[in-house]
């Protein structure tokens, strides 16, 4: 079980070190995925999905807003789902945000 101040506190490492990565590591492939940006606004647009979910609205598709903004997405995206999930839901989400920090490390 993971509290929201925990998944949060992971959310935010990881945005932050997106937001300082170089474009060359930002555009470098890693496993499953053609670049670091590219897992990381697949976490962003899973946890923003599994949110609108929890909160009973509709689904939405999530924009890319290219390789410099998917730390800022990850961010909101935590927080809303950080918003409206239970222990549960936010210890797997907070795994998922692990794996992508290990992925993309």
């Amino acid at each position: 079980m993971a509290d929201a101040q925990t998944f949060l506190a992971a959310v935010d490492r990881l945005a932050d070190r997106f937001r300082s990565m170089p474009q060359s590591r930002l555009l470098a492939p890693v496993p499953g995925y053609p670049s670091r940006a590219a897992a990381v606004l697949a976490l962003a647009a899973d946890s923003a999905g599994r949110a609108l979910e929890l909160a009973g609205e509709p689904p939405r598709e999530f924009p890319d807003a290219g390789a410099f903004a998917v730390g800022d997405q990850l961010a909101v995206a935590g927080r809303e789902l950080a918003a409206v999930a239970g222990p549960e839901v936010l210890a797997q989400a907070l795994d998922a945000v692990r794996s992508a920090d290990e992925l993309t490390a």
